[in-house]
């Protein structure tokens, strides 16, 4: 099993996680031009899954340390399966409203406020539950962030004076995500033994076997969730499965895609979880935030027509996420 070996490639990882995370959107913006969000997040899940399949059969089953993936499937007790599952229903909750929020409200506002709000609250839930890092560095890290959204509400309030639409919904859809989704970590850690990835407590998981548990835990959910929302959408006509399989095979493979980058993200920040600890962890990869508003405001020019103290305000944004993300690194030195 690949085990991370040092807190500086911790920190690689979880940089990685928050590319990866803050640019899976992008395959939704695409297909949206002939899809619906509904129909694309079937496809996003299936990815996530076969990612974590991918992952554990791979490199959660390579080398000599740690329980290889089937081994350690078969030892994990009842509670700890769980936690997982709960942890990906939780995820597969949030992050559905997260994409209804993507597609009324764009990348550049709902992650900001959706994702960037889980990062404050989550940071919090997992440091009370592994107090890992200086806690001082943590927070101020935290309270930049915090500095940062509401920089980007402010633009955000100010484009749409300008003819720019607004979107009550989607603000609410991102707020409610951001809540949610400052939760589903906590669960998923706790069904690992943080300090020993090597040898993990017996009815413990490596993080191979919880990403693949937490990923059943999406797909059985949305079974449920995206149901009921392709019946009762936020916005436009309800839709059904028939509609789903009508589908070209080359946009279900953006949808998948989106899936496999989420996927990647999600499996290189938990194995990073035991070096860096799961609030740092955790933190880092809901920088995705910055990374997500470079691509609305630079590729999809969801701000295209800001004013010039606008874009000062959005320069500002930037500036704060990353003062913030310094300070949650140098917290786990």
């Amino acid at each position: 099993m690949f085990i991370v070996q040092s807190y500086w490639q911790a920190i690689l990882f979880c940089v990685i996680t928050m590319l990866c995370w803050g640019s899976w959107a992008n395959t939704q913006k695409l297909a949206s031009k002939s899809w619906r969000f509904e129909l694309f997040y079937w496809d996003y899940v299936i990815g996530i899954l076969l990612f974590s399949l991918l992952s554990a059969l791979t490199l959660g089953s390579m080398g000599e340390q740690g329980r290889h993936f089937m081994d350690d499937l078969t030892q994990v007790d009842g509670a700890n399966i769980g936690k997982a599952l709960i942890g990906g229903v939780i995820f597969n909750a949030a992050n559905i409203l997260l994409s209804a929020a993507i597609a009324i409200a764009g990348m550049a506002v709902a992650f900001p406020v959706g994702i960037g709000l889980a990062l404050i609250l989550g940071v919090l839930v997992n440091y009370l539950g592994t107090e890992k890092g200086d806690p001082v560095l943590l927070f101020a890290g935290v309270g930049f962030v915090l500095l940062a959204i509401i920089v980007n509400a402010v633009v955000y309030k100010r484009n749409s004076a300008g003819g720019v639409r607004a979107s009550s919904k989607g603000i609410l859809l991102s707020v409610i995500a951001g809540v949610l989704m400052s939760f589903f970590y906590r669960f998923i850690a706790a069904s690992m033994d943080l300090e020993n990835f090597v040898s993990p407590a017996a009815g413990k998981m490596t993080p191979y076997t919880a990403v693949f548990i937490f990923s059943c835990g999406i797909f059985l959910s949305n079974f449920l969730f995206n149901t009921i929302l392709m019946r009762r959408p936020f916005e436009g006509q309800p839709t059904n499965y028939a509609a789903y399989f009508k589908g070209r095979a080359s946009t279900h493979m953006v949808g998948i895609l989106g899936g496999l980058i989420w996927g990647l993200g999600n499996a290189l920040n938990l194995i990073a979880a035991g070096k860096a600890g799961p609030a740092i962890s955790y933190g880092l990869g809901q920088g995705a935030t910055l990374v997500a508003a470079l691509w609305g405001v630079f590729i999809w020019k969801e701000f295209k027509g800001a004013s010039s103290r606008n874009n000062t305000l959005i320069a500002v944004m930037f500036l704060f996420f990353i003062i913030g993300l310094g300070f949650i690194i140098y917290a786990g030195k």
